[in-house]
């Protein structure tokens, strides 16, 4: 299997090093805004490198891995899909509803695959909330308590490009919300603060945000993110039923301390950050990835479930900004497909 993998940045370098690596994929072909930047990971990796996109479909591959900025990823993942390749694509599929629904309908036309880089979904500990929800071992679920807090800020430059925090962050909270819980979200109230960094305001986003979510079926979720978390990389979601309650996300590393005299100590080594905390799951990610280009699973992530989780934090910019709940009906997109 040949897979051509765009863009090799942050995240790029470490799908690549996942693929060179895989027994079942025989070669990549690299390529990157940046070309010097292709090659030199091409020369690491063993691997070619190619000097743009075009190459990348003319010299003719099995699959696509997207990594490039938001920006490219629609029309990437449409000239994919017109080119009849499944895709892997890092989320989002774009930062608007129209981009991203064009670019699934392109997907679906042309009945190729695309799998949404939504790593939670892999990671051990979601996996097995899940598992509990699903089992019945915590009764009817009641209360869900989600957070994403950053250890440090992006760089300034990135922040108008990221689509806020919502879509940019807390996105990732929305998903696995939705695959833990197999619920609809029904309804949100959003709220954010700016009182940090100047470059915040001047992106017109915000570092600190709260959402309040009711399911569909009367659970209540709440959702909390902020950039600025200087303890450590903080990711954890709690879940109370009538029967038991169980937490994602606290270990030994877990970035939070006690007040209690008998409570546990500060973590030695918190998390610092997202590529650290789920390097196993994006392994794992991309594994399922080739098993799916392989015909021997089914898609675990498509596009329609990105479109959900991008529908709800469109809800929750909505909300911040008009202070008023927003019912989910109110956002293009519905009909999301069943869990499995």
């Amino acid at each position: 299997m040949r897979i051509g993998v765009i863009g090799t940045g942050r995240i790029g370098t470490i799908h690549a090093n996942t693929l060179s690596r895989h027994r079942d994929v025989g070669s990549l072909i690299l390529t990157d805004a940046d070309a010097s930047r292709a090659q030199d990971l091409a020369h690491r990796l063993g691997e070619t490198a190619a000097p743009g996109v075009e190459e990348i479909f003319r010299w003719g591959v099995d699959a696509v891995v997207i990594t490039t900025a938001t920006s490219a990823h629609a029309e990437l993942i449409g000239r994919a899909a017109r080119s009849g390749l499944p895709v892997f694509c890092e989320k989002p599929i774009a930062l608007d509803l129209p981009g991203t629904l064009s670019a699934i309908a392109e997907v679906e036309t042309a009945g190729t695959v695309l799998q949404m880089g939504f790593q939670r979904r892999f990671d051990a500990g979601y996996t097995g909330a899940r598992e509990a929800v699903r089992s019945g071992r915590l009764g009817r679920l009641h209360t869900v308590r989600a957070l994403t807090s950053d250890q440090t800020p992006p760089p300034a430059a990135w922040l108008p490009l990221s689509g806020g925090l919502y879509r940019d962050t807390l996105i990732h909270d929305f998903d696995v919300l939705r695959w833990v819980t197999g619920r609809e979200v029904a309804d949100v109230y959003a709220a954010g603060s700016d009182a940090g960094p100047a470059m915040f305001r001047a992106a017109g986003d915000v570092d600190t945000g709260a959402a309040l979510l009711t399911l569909d079926d009367g659970t209540l979720a709440t959702v909390t993110g902020a950039r600025l978390n200087g303890a450590g990389y903080d990711v954890r979601m709690e879940l109370a039923g009538e029967l038991d309650q169980i937490v994602v996300g606290l270990d030994d590393r877990t970035p939070i301390a006690s007040t209690e005299p008998t409570g546990p100590p500060a973590a030695d080594k918190p998390w610092t950050g997202f590529l650290e905390r789920f390097g196993p799951a994006y392994e794992a990610e991309l594994n399922a990835f080739v098993e799916v280009v392989r015909g021997e699973r089914a898609n675990p992530c498509d596009g329609r479930e990105a479109l959900q989780a991008l529908r709800v934090a469109e809800a929750c910019e909505l909300s911040r900004r008009e202070r008023r709940p927003v019912h989910l009906a109110e956002i293009p997109g519905g009909a999301a497909a069943p869990f499995v």
